[in-house]
């Protein structure tokens, strides 16, 4: 009987992922805000980098990559990336993209960084981190392992929410400042993410201001170089972060 109802949950588990990552595809790419937060990301990235290093030899590590839209584009703009996230099925969705698009230089696993045991200490350039710490049970810890597995004088990208983004009240409040139309396309990604919310394990939420959010960094050892507002009216927090070379 146990594993009867092991094998429907891994069924309704596969699913559920197949159907966000489905979803999310859409939303990667006529999401307004989405668009902007992601050019965001890879505009800190790319400068983290000088303009005549080979971007194969620099190292980037998503974590909690989700299907896996964001990696591949940092793929495609010729780094060597590697993807984690703790959801078995979505990463199978992310392999099979890799497949697709033939990406030699992007690999994905199905990990919890803050575990302690993915990586070895400063195996990477740069890690990058959207819209997950808010969910994950050990944020502090994710935080700690993202700081020893990165290398010294590199750089982190940090995004999490500083709010809950409820559905009406955001349509409502985009309405207001931008009109309908921007609003009936904000239920691009407001729908589909309250519905993975409902029907994911109920962790947290851990929301941070700006100064939560920096203590966090500062106690994990990073160094805060930029932080500003960002997505959905300010609804997140994007930090630029780095790895003192003397630490």
């Amino acid at each position: 009987m146990t594993s009867l109802v092991d094998g429907i949950r891994s069924g309704l588990d596969r699913l559920l992922s197949v159907a966000y990552g489905v979803v999310y595809d859409y939303i990667f790419e006529r999401f307004t805000p989405y668009q902007q937060l992601r050019d965001e990301v890879r505009r800190l990235i790319e400068a983290s980098v000088p303009a005549s290093a080979d971007r194969r030899d620099v190292r980037v590590l998503d974590i909690a990559c989700g299907p896996g839209n964001f990696t591949c584009l940092i793929a495609e703009a010729g780094f060597s990336v590697t993807g984690l996230d703790t959801y078995g099925a979505l990463v199978e969705v992310a392999k099979e993209k890799r497949r697709a698009k033939h990406l030699s230089n992007l690999a994905f696993r199905h990990a919890d960084l803050a575990l302690g045991n993915s990586f070895r200490e400063g195996a990477f350039d740069q890690v990058v981190n959207i819209h997950s710490l808010y969910v994950h049970p050990a944020p502090d810890r994710l935080l700690k392992e993202a700081y020893r597995v990165l290398k010294p004088g590199g750089h982190a990208v940090f995004v999490n929410h500083t709010r809950q983004l409820g559905q009406w009240s955001t349509v409502r409040e985009i309405k207001q400042r931008r009109g309908l139309g921007a609003a009936l396309r904000a239920l691009l990604w407001v729908l589909p993410n309250s519905i993975f919310e409902a029907v994911r394990k109920p962790i947290g939420p851990h929301y941070w201001d700006e100064e939560a959010f920096s203590t966090r960094l500062r106690e994990a050892g990073f160094t805060v170089l930029e932080m500003r507002r960002t997505f959905l009216n300010g609804a997140s927090l994007l930090v630029w972060a780095t790895k003192n070379v003397e630490a």
